[in-house]
């Protein structure tokens, strides 16, 4: 999921599907309107009354991964630079008793599907369940303990499970999103990393990547909400916004609870040159905000303040960069540690453009105690003894 969802690609996002067929649950209904307490309850309502079907299982992990992810502000894109590297993002930090119910709600789904496999070689579910079992272990491991060979084993082996599934059931085309990512990742990864997935067997193709994560947002039936997040994520990642436009409207309209996405179509907007746009989807936002609406009441002022000044910053309007950023930083403790350290990080960069060095130097020093092991800080660190410039366009 998610919008901005995951720029951790380097693990399989597994998707919001039922390999028994069934239609999208109500828990997935919470989970796209970021409703995750209640997404987490729903699937375990589900377990309970099936607890022999592996995806049950599944959908529990995913669940609580994205929900710690949402916690940390992983889920959120902000616009930094165009490369937007896949192992930049920090360390999630989950509590040891959430660690435990995901690393135990993956095993038993690993545990019931193989038994499956083992009964039924040809068990296409069974199949399709343990590819989705590795792809989220696999997220768990970069995302969590950032082991990266043990994430690219857990990645090499969902890829070979969803292909097999693809090649017993050639209609099964919500597994294809498996191989759509794996094949944009590989062939997105830097020289090092990709020399691992020669050595799986997988070079990786970006544009046969996009081209898969499409025909699954096209033709799937229960993965096509997933295949546009993704596809979205790309084309952010890629400049390519004006594609990833109407796909946000589109999940606006699915999922109107999920703020997320109206703050990533700002950003699409912005990217596009058009800051009217893009201030307005914000202001769209915050108009929700005051108005109560669900999904909407519980979002701080000064995340909203923080987006709004983050796109006036890119389009120089630096006296209303610095108004609004300031509000933001104004209330650190109601922002996730991300958010408030580039929040600090955006204020210094303005007051560096407008040449104000102290005041550059007191936001970036306000980096370093929010987290001074961050790479927002490690971006601090260099702008406190050189001061910010902005790099010149292409």
């Amino acid at each position: 999921m998610t919008v901005a969802l995951t720029r951790a690609l380097l693990a399989v996002v597994a998707g919001a599907f039922s390999v028994s067929g069934q239609a999208p649950s109500k828990g997935f209904e919470h989970f796209y309107n970021l409703e995750y307490d209640a997404c987490v309850a729903e699937f375990e309502r589900v377990i309970r009354e099936k607890p022999t079907e592996p995806q049950g299982y599944n959908h529990l992990a995913q669940g609580l991964l994205y929900r710690e992810m949402f916690k940390a502000g992983a889920l959120e894109s902000e616009m930094v630079t165009g490369a937007n590297p896949f192992l930049r993002r920090g360390r999630l930090e989950p509590p040891a008793d959430v660690e435990k119910q995901f690393l135990d709600a993956i095993g038993k789904a690993m545990s019931l599907a193989q038994s499956a496999i083992t009964n039924n070689p040809r068990d296409v579910g069974a199949t399709y369940a343990l590819a989705v079992a590795h792809g989220l272990r696999g997220n768990w491991n970069f995302l969590v303990r950032k082991a990266y060979m043990d994430s690219l084993r857990d990645l090499t082996a969902s890829r070979k499970l969803a292909t097999k599934a693809v090649e017993m059931d050639p209609k099964l085309i919500d597994a294809r999103i498996i191989l759509g990512l794996h094949d944009y990742v590989l062939g997105s990864l830097p020289g090092y990393i990709k020399m691992l997935g020669f050595l799986a067997g997988f070079r990786g193709d970006r544009e046969a990547g996009v081209r898969t994560i499409k025909e699954v947002a096209a033709k799937g039936t229960m993965n096509t909400t997933d295949a546009k997040v993704l596809l979205g994520v790309i084309y952010r990642r890629e400049r390519r916004s004006k594609e990833a436009i109407p796909l946000l409207d589109d999940l606006i309209q699915r999922y109107p609870r999920n703020y997320l996405f109206r703050m990533e179509l700002a950003q699409m907007w912005a990217d596009e040159g058009d800051k009217a746009k893009s201030l307005a989807a914000i202001d769209t936002v915050d108009q929700l905000r005051r108005n109560g609406v669900t999904g909407y009441g519980a979002l701080s002022p000064e995340k909203i303040a923080f987006a709004r000044g983050n796109v006036l910053f890119w389009y120089d309007d630096f006296d209303r960069a610095i108004e609004n950023l300031k509000s933001a930083t104004t209330g650190t403790d109601k922002l996730d540690l991300h958010t408030a350290s580039m929040a600090w990080l955006r204020l210094g960069q303005t007051y560096d453009l407008r040449r104000d060095r102290a005041s550059a130097q007191s936001a970036y020093r306000r980096v370093l105690q929010l987290n001074d092991s961050s790479d927002m800080a490690k971006e601090a660190k260099r702008y406190l003894n050189s001061a910010y410039k902005r790099q010149p366009a292409g």
